[in-house]
């Protein structure tokens, strides 16, 4: 059996890869969540063969996932499905080891061949990821990610936290560490991006796709 993992925040789209899974007899699915934290605990646990991970997650964010996992798992093979397809975004996840991308607006058709390939030891992108790849790989190594990459791997995990609004206190009680080493990368990712308050941390990590920017709420339009 092949043992698979579904890393996805949407409920809607997480059942209906489940549902694909379901189609060959020959696969099990192992772990599914909508947690980046959870997910990467639970793929520790679970050790499975593939992935399909999506970028856009609440507590550790795709990019993060993918870094980690690669290291304690560098055999399992690892499908992104996004509907973020960011030159420079897409150019960090293949670095970081990712054996495909699709992006959400493909056919169902799409997802099921990437499915295949990828399971299979491949690599494979849908056409517009493909292209949009191209276009980046020609481009200077890192120029649209520079100042993510001044961060370590753990401010760059503080940072997602802030901007998802969680305090310093409740920061180092996720990541188990003390309240001053929180604070102490919290200033050290300040200086680095030169940005000094919550709102340009948030701002920056919505930019350079760490965090979904917020739902616009419904506005009522009087006829």
């Amino acid at each position: 059996m092949k043992k698979v993992a579904i890393i996805e925040d949407h409920t809607a789209v997480r059942d209906m890869v489940a549902q694909l899974i379901g189609t060959k007899d020959e696969w099990e699915i192992v772990t599914s969540s909508g947690d980046g934290r959870t997910a990467v605990e639970e793929c520790l646990r679970t050790k499975p063969d593939f992935i399909i991970l999506d970028i856009m997650l609440p507590g550790l964010n795709g990019t993060e996932i993918l870094r980690r996992l690669k290291r304690h798992l560098p055999e399992t093979y690892v499908l992104v499905f996004s509907g973020y397809q960011d030159a420079a975004l897409l150019r960090e996840m293949v670095e970081s080891g990712a054996h495909g991308f699709i992006g959400k607006t493909a056919p169902l058709s799409e997802l099921q061949r990437g499915l295949d390939v990828v399971a299979t030891g491949g690599t494979y992108f849908s056409p517009e990821v493909a292209e949009i790849l191209r276009e980046s790989m020609s481009s200077p190594a890192g120029e649209g990610s520079q100042p993510l990459r001044r961060l370590t791997a753990r401010e760059r995990e503080i940072l997602q936290l802030i901007a998802e609004s969680h305090s310093t206190k409740e920061i180092a009680g996720i990541l188990n560490i003390s309240i001053k080493t929180a604070e102490n990368h919290r200033t050290n990712l300040m200086r680095k991006l030169d940005l000094h308050d919550v709102a340009s941390l948030t701002r920056f990590a919505i930019e350079y796709n760490i965090i979904e920017p917020p739902s616009r709420p419904h506005q009522r339009r009087d006829s």
